[in-house]
Parts: structure tokens; C-alpha cells; sequence
């Protein structure tokens, strides 16, 4: 195995080993706590702190050790502007609609094929958990972690290879860790777009807080949507609540204007301080056909499959 092969393989590696850990540390961390007091264990809101903690703040130390090994190379900063800003906060939604759509379609007919229905994990923890952990967990530390776990980590030793190596790996690393088949799509395309906003800019508040922002929107905002459009549909409404949906659509509806009219005019980009220092020739083959991550991406398939017939 050629070094570049190597590095890559060390790269799938440290990320499996990461994904390993969080599960081994959610099973120690449910079995302690079930065994203390069983009460706990039944508590939803309890369990979403508990696999929070176990996917974020415990492993990080595990990870952070096995990637400061891999040479650092330092981004050129650059400030955005805020219509830049805007721009890319539409084309963010965008590209999660996207991506949520295909996701839609695929487990919709996966569910036709095996005629049973694929459940939403995500939408379930929504829909279960307090609102207050959903702006605390999903809003707020699951960006901040995952930009620094997907992005900068990743980003700051992989751009050696070229931009659009660093982008690739990042999205699709940051999809196959969602295991499952309803976030792949879109945390595929929206991970891509982080990792191209922090390759433009060096900056990785910037990917924090239109992660952030996609995130509220998703977890915190749609439930209040959705619970007055069916106030409204009830014919229990209030002028707040017509005013609230109209606004939401308008936001929306103006978002997916702007990224679709935005990625119809993408050029090849151009990124200050980020040269290809190593140039592939067989990129996706050495980037992908590797060991670490063939078993990186093996773990997470089964996850994905076994959530799909679960």
C-alpha cells in the first residue's frame, strides 16, 4: 500500500474507531445507569442526553489523540460577507431539501418493496424529546462537535490532497456516520457544502453556524410550524398562527429561489491558501479502496441496514 493509500487508510481508520467507541461507551453508559436505577433507562429525554454525551463529549478526547498524529496544514482566513453569508444559508436549505427529497424516495420505496414502514429516527427524536434538549443537543453541540469532528479535524490534514478530496471525504464520512438511509442524502450534500465553506473561508464558525441554523430550523422551528398549521387545518387558529406558516413558506420559498439560482451558476471554485500539494491520479480508488475505510464504511452499512430492518 502506497502512502497516500496509507494516510487514507488511517483516516477511515480513526474513524471507525471513533464510531466504535461512542457505541461501546452508550452500551457501558445505558447498562450502569439501568443497573443504578432501571426508572432512568426508560426515560427518553434521559436516553438523548446519555447518547449525546456518549457520541460527542467522551469520544472526543479518543479521537482528537488518534488525529493530532496526521500533519496539520494551516487554512488562509477569509471574511464573508454578509449577502455571501446569506447566499449560502439559502443554498444550505437547498441542498437539504434536496437531499431529503431523494432520501424520501428511496426509503419510500424500499418500504413498498419489503412492505414495511421505514421510520425516521430523526423525526422521532424530535417529535419525543423535550424542546429544550432538541435546541440544546441538536441545535446547538451536535454543530458545533460535528463541524469540528467532520471538518476542521478532517479538513486541516486531508486539503493537502486538493479541495475537492478534502470535500468528498468530508461528506461522505459525515453521511455514513448518521447510519441511516433517511440522512444520508442530504447530510451528504450539506456536508460537502460545510467543507466547501470552510475551505473558502479557513473559518469553521462559519460551517458552526449554518449548521446550527439548518439544525434549529429543523428541530426546533418546524415543530411550531407544524403545530399551527394544524390549528389552522383544525379551525382552531389564531392570527399568529396563519401569520407564522405564511412567513415560514415565504422563507422557504425565497431559500430554494436563491440556492437553486446559485448552484445553476456554480463555477469551479477558487480557494485562497488551499493547494493541491499531492495530486491523485486515481483518486476515488485511492481515497476510497483502502482498508480503514472499506471497514469504516462496511460498520455503518450494516447500521444503516439493520436500522431498515429494524
Amino acid at each position: 500500500m502506497n502512502s497516500d493509500k496509507k494516510f487514507f487508510s488511517k483516516i477511515g481508520t480513526n474513524y471507525l474507531i471513533f464510531g466504535i467507541s461512542a457505541l461501546i461507551l452508550q452500551i457501558i453508559a445505558v447498562t450502569i445507569i439501568g443497573a443504578a436505577n432501571p426508572n432512568l433507562i426508560n426515560d427518553f429525554n434521559i436516553l438523548v442526553i446519555l447518547t449525546a454525551f456518549c457520541n460527542y463529549i467522551l469520544p472526543f478526547p479518543i479521537f482528537y489523540y488518534l488525529m493530532k498524529k496526521i500533519k496539520v496544514i494551516k487554512l488562509e482566513k477569509q471574511k464573508l460577507s454578509l449577502k455571501t453569508f446569506l447566499i449560502y444559508i439559502a443554498t444550505t436549505f437547498t441542498l437539504m431539501w434536496i437531499g431529503n427529497i431523494i432520501g424520501l424516495i428511496i426509503t419510500a420505496a424500499i418500504g413498498t418493496v419489503t412492505q414495511t414502514d421505514i421510520a425516521n429516527p430523526v423525526q422521532e427524536l424530535i417529535n419525543s424529546s423535550e424542546i429544550w434538549l432538541n435546541l440544546a443537543l441538536i441545535s446547538i453541540i451536535g454543530p458545533i462537535f460535528e463541524e469540528l469532528f467532520f471538518r476542521k479535524l478532517l479538513i486541516d490534514r486531508s486539503i493537502k490532497y486538493g479541495a475537492k478530496v478534502s470535500i468528498i471525504l468530508s461528506a461522505t464520512i459525515f453521511a455514513f456516520f448518521h447510519g441511516n438511509l433517511n440522512q444520508f442524502f442530504y447530510a451528504f450534500l450539506i456536508g460537502g457544502f460545510f467543507a466547501y465553506v470552510y475551505i473558502k473561508t479557513g473559518k469553521i464558525i462559519y460551517p458552526i453556524i449554518l449548521h446550527i441554523i439548518v439544525n434549529l430550523m429543523g428541530s426546533i422551528v418546524s415543530l411550531f410550524v407544524v403545530e399551527s398549521a394544524d390549528r389552522i387545518v383544525s379551525g382552531t387558529y389564531g392570527t399568529f398562527d396563519v401569520s407564522f406558516v405564511v412567513i415560514y413558506v415565504i422563507i422557504i420559498l425565497v431559500c430554494l429561489l436563491i440556492g437553486l439560482i446559485t448552484l445553476s451558476r456554480y463555477k469551479k471554485a477558487k480557494f485562497n491558501g488551499a493547494k493541491t500539494e499531492i495530486a491523485l491520479r486515481q483518486p476515488w480508488k485511492t481515497m476510497i479502496l483502502n482498508y480503514g475505510m472499506i471497514f469504516f464504511m462496511a460498520f455503518f452499512i450494516f447500521q444503516i441496514v439493520y436500522q431498515l430492518l429494524a
